[in-house]
């Protein structure tokens, strides 16, 4: 259900047609919430059909058209209703850390290559967050999202917004900086183990 609601996240922001929505989501909601194109656009026919969202049908060139969806009221109360309801975490489904447990079973060589590549992933993930912070601080050129909804929100919302924003990706740069040291020391755990392969 997280899906909806990060979508009208989105929508309460301003009408967007279902391929903007689409590539939103992936600049900004996507970094903590993953969903393909293949789970947005059904979501979105769910939530025309239960209120929340309205598609009103624009021209676009010359013969095409495209679905411009509006929040209704009703998709703006559950939003809001979401934000002030007690979030229900959900058991960790994370393949590397089921797979470290079964390590024993693998060569060194394939331990050491595990972890290297956790470390690769993670780091990629740091460089991300860390870009997507300089962006938000308006070093690098800024957020286009942020820059939507800054737009959107009274002036006096605006320092709240950005430092929402910025406290959600230091929780994004602190994850990835503990994974890579978990893998760090999955490294040496290896050369403890088997010192001489």
């Amino acid at each position: 259900m997280s899906l909806r609601y990060a979508l009208l996240a989105l929508l309460r922001v301003g009408p967007l047609s279902g391929y903007e929505l689409a590539k939103q989501f992936t600049q900004s909601v996507g970094h903590v919430w993953h969903a393909p194109d293949s789970q947005i656009y059904p979501e979105l026919r769910k939530m025309e059909a239960d209120g929340l969202v309205e598609a009103e049908e624009q021209a676009r060139g010359e013969r095409g058209t495209r679905r411009m969806y509006h929040v209704t009221d009703a998709g703006n109360q559950a939003f809001l209703d979401w934000m002030a309801s007690p979030l229900e975490y959900q058991r960790v489904r994370d393949p590397a850390h089921l797979r470290a447990a079964y390590l024993e079973s693998a060569s060194p060589d394939a331990a050491r290559a595990f972890f290297l590549r956790h470390i690769e992933q993670w780091e990629g993930e740091l460089a991300q967050w860390e870009g997507e912070i300089r962006k938000i601080d308006l070093i690098d050129p800024p957020n286009p999202m942020l820059e939507r909804r800054l737009k959107a929100s009274p002036v006096d919302e605006h320092e709240r917004i950005v430092a929402y924003k910025h406290f959600t990706y230091e929780g994004l740069v602190e994850r990835a900086k503990g994974e890579i040291a978990w893998a760090q020391r999955g490294l040496a755990l290896v050369d403890k183990l088997d010192p001489s392969e």
